[in-house]
């Protein structure tokens, strides 16, 4: 970090609205923290409240990427960012999990503008490295990303990485809570399946909806177009300079350049004033840089409608991969449910065991209800010839041909619940 840091707090924008604090990152490398109201970020972005209340962090709202004139609204994740065709401006900078986010972009932010073409050859980075940004269509000719691009690039990149971090570190934590439940079923076990099975549906679902966005994206070709940011830019240059030329053709005292630059500034320059809070890079103040294009450059840009197949081809690289990570939690899901079913197979036999015992119990209980009789029989204060001595015989013959009969009769029922499939 170079210069002297310095804290400026202004409430900025309508009196009674919320200031925010804001990364503001320009094209060249240049980052630091403003406050800022949300009429100043419309009027500099020329986005609309409903466009904002996407970025809301006390606001719901599903993962979010949508183009407008001017700047394109990213909702994915803890990423809330509004990517201009000179700049990008980071709601949530200072959370934990973004910290990592905002150095990588710089990186690449400074890298993007090393590699500003000034020959028909790209050259090495400062390292040997060959520059990431620099690609070449089917002609075998050097193109450069636009820079929403790298930034739209950069953050679909951390978010798509931390899911699927997340994703591996739950199937490392799942697999052997499964295996565990499925050898030994118990209150400890089951909670932490629980557990488990809830971070998986809550993971799950925002894995689908970051590539439900993206798939909504590349389904729609008019979508792509609005996020050629850059185009759009080069497109509204072309038509001024047009205009500019043909004021000059008609005599008029102000020149078609100095038409074009005012015109430029105008549309690129919004008239308000965003202090900063802490100056990250130098000691100056951040001043927007809005590139100056020729006519000849202008019509060579200019081609009426972006080709998006440079959007689709970046866009279709994450979808893959977050399909591959969304496959992942799916087979995860399916592995889980099998061992669901099994427990409950596991439980349901058991229970069947224990109503099998209770019949049995159940069966055995009225038999020997019978002998009991007999034995309330010989209990009763009545004479009976069997009382008699001479009789002892008799008495024992009486006994144990009833319990031979209760026998008799409990195999009996036995054999008939077997023949019914009642056991």
């Amino acid at each position: 970090m170079m210069g002297e840091e310095r804290v400026a707090r202004r409430q900025i924008g309508r009196k009674g609205s919320m200031a925010r604090t804001w990364l503001m990152m320009s094209s060249e490398g240049q980052r630091q923290m403003v406050e800022a109201g949300r009429q100043s970020i419309m009027r500099r972005t020329g986005l609309t409240a409903r466009d904002l209340r996407n970025l809301d962090p006390m606001l719901s709202y599903p993962s979010t990427i949508v183009g407008r004139d001017k700047a394109m609204v990213l909702n994915l994740e803890q990423i809330k960012a509004i990517i201009t065709a000179h700049e990008v401006l980071l709601l949530n900078s200072r959370d934990p999990s973004v910290i990592p986010f905002v150095d990588e972009l710089h990186a690449r932010i400074l890298n993007h503008h090393c590699t500003a073409p000034t020959t028909d050859h790209p050259q090495e980075g400062q390292n040997g490295k060959d520059r990431s940004e620099i690609k070449r269509d089917s002609s075998n000719n050097v193109k450069i990303l636009p820079f929403e691009f790298v930034v739209l690039e950069s953050c679909l990149e951390a978010v798509i990485s931390s899911l699927e971090n997340e994703a591996n570190i739950l199937e490392l934590e799942a697999f052997p809570a499964l295996d565990k439940l499925t050898s030994k079923i118990s209150t400890l076990n089951l909670e932490r399946v629980r557990h488990i099975k809830s971070r998986l549906v809550a993971l799950t679902s925002r894995v689908q909806r970051v590539r439900d966005q993206l798939e909504n994206l590349l389904d729609d070709d008019g979508d792509m177009a609005e996020l050629y940011l850059t185009d759009k830019l080069a497109q509204q240059q072309f038509e001024i300079f047009s205009a500019a030329s043909s004021i000059n053709n008609n005599g008029d005292d102000m020149t078609a350049n100095q038409v074009l630059q005012q015109d430029i500034v105008d549309r690129t320059h919004p008239e308000i004033s965003l202090e900063p809070v802490e100056d990250l890079i130098d000691g100056e103040d951040y001043e927007n840089v809005g590139g100056e294009i020729s006519g000849t450059q202008a019509a060579t840009v200019y081609s009426g409608v972006p080709n998006v197949q440079e959007l689709e081809m970046l866009l279709g690289a994450y979808f893959v991969q977050i399909g591959a990570t969304l496959n992942k939690l799916s087979a995860l899901a399916e592995y889980v449910e099998d061992t669901e079913d099994y427990i409950n197979i596991t439980l349901d036999d058991k229970q069947n065991r224990i109503l099998q015992a209770g019949v049995q119990i159940g069966t055995a209980s009225v038999i020997v209800n019978f002998f009991v009789v007999v034995t309330g029989i010989f209990g009763m204060n009545i004479h009976i010839d069997l009382f008699e001595a001479k009789a002892n015989s008799a008495f024992l013959e009486t006994v144990f041909g009833c319990t031979a009969t209760c026998i008799i009769l409990y195999f009996l029922a036995m054999f008939w619940y077997k023949k019914r499939r009642i056991l």
